[in-house]
């Protein structure tokens, strides 16, 4: 039996990113490509968002510091010292990490409200040192990044390589995100979002765990906000924004909170509403976004993938 499951569970993983594989692949062909990076750069943000609050079930207010922080120290190392895209990205994402771990140990041992508040303002904090300080440009924005050659070989200047690049980034984060919540740590985690006193019951060192997936998802974040500035060849301080990670929450949430492509989905919906909407309504944009926000909670809690997941096992049963 037991081998039976595992067979059917790696047949579906195998469908699953072989089928993200052939549409991103086909994706460009069909659709604006620099839309595309967007999407996939939000999805990857929406997804590493996921893994802390659909699974570890921590809610912060602050993971635009981590996206936005990111595509500064990107942009500075591609720009102002002629790094490669490799390596700013790769710093970029350490520094998610690192930052993450500094907000985490101020803030991983308070609970609901109280972590939420905490991640928000030492989010402000990141802000108002992206606004004062030289190298980000304050309300202009790090204008002008390279997006360079890739190892050397590649170039990123190039639409259509750049977005490959970004795809192979997205499905690489997606896997780590996938190999996570599917093995023994994901598993505690998801026990630690269930019932954290029966955790700590068990012996589970709760705090470590839950810092744990704290860096893992602020990591993801910043190399979702590096890849970000390096498709725009900016880093503004939109970016660094509260309405940036409220905007995440928004996408997870409508997506399918927990579930595994439920902030692919969600980022899709949002950004594509937003491009299309933009020049229709303009500021309304906004208003729209926060109705759909409320629809979403009060008549799908599940979110789109959370409703189609219990619909489709509804008639299975």
């Amino acid at each position: 039996m037991t081998t039976r499951n595992n067979s059917y569970s790696s047949s579906q993983t195998a469908l699953l990113f072989g089928g993200l594989i052939l549409v991103g692949v086909i994706a460009p062909f069909l659709v604006y490509p620099t839309l595309l990076m967007k999407l996939l750069c939000f999805a990857l943000f929406a997804c590493a968002f996921n893994l802390m609050l659909g699974f570890s079930g921590l809610l912060s207010f602050g993971h635009a510091a981590f996206f936005g922080g990111s595509a500064y120290i990107t942009g500075y190392l591609c720009r102002d010292l002629g790094s490669s895209p490799e390596i700013g990205l790769l710093a970029g994402t350490l520094f998610g990490g690192l930052l993450g771990a500094v907000f985490g140990l101020v803030a991983i041992r308070r609970a609901g409200i109280y972590f939420a508040m905490i991640t928000l303002g030492l989010a402000q904090i990141v802000y108002f040192l992206a606004l004062q300080m030289g190298f980000t440009g304050g309300e202009d924005g790090m204008q002008g990044i390279p997006r360079g050659q890739l190892f050397g070989l590649v170039d990123l200047s190039d639409n259509l390589a750049m977005y490959y690049f970004v795809l192979a980034v997205f499905l690489l984060g997606f896997a780590l995100v996938h190999r996570t919540i599917h093995s023994p740590f994901g598993q505690i985690l998801k026990a630690i979002r269930d019932n954290e006193a029966r955790a700590t019951s068990l012996g589970y060192d709760v705090a470590r765990f839950k810092l744990i997936a704290f860096v893992l998802s602020a990591a993801l974040t910043g190399l979702a906000g590096s890849t970000k500035s390096l498709v725009f060849q900016l880093a503004s301080l939109g970016d660094v924004h509260w309405h940036t990670s409220g905007q995440v929450v928004l996408m997870t949430l409508l997506g399918g909170l927990g579930t595994l492509l439920g902030p692919v989905v969600g980022a899709i919906t949002i950004i594509g509403l937003e491009n299309q909407l933009a020049d229709k309504v303009g500021s309304w944009v906004t208003v729209i976004m926060g109705a759909m926000f409320v629809v979403c909670v009060l008549a799908f809690r599940r979110g789109i993938v959370g409703e189609i997941k219990a619909l489709l096992q509804g008639k299975g049963r």
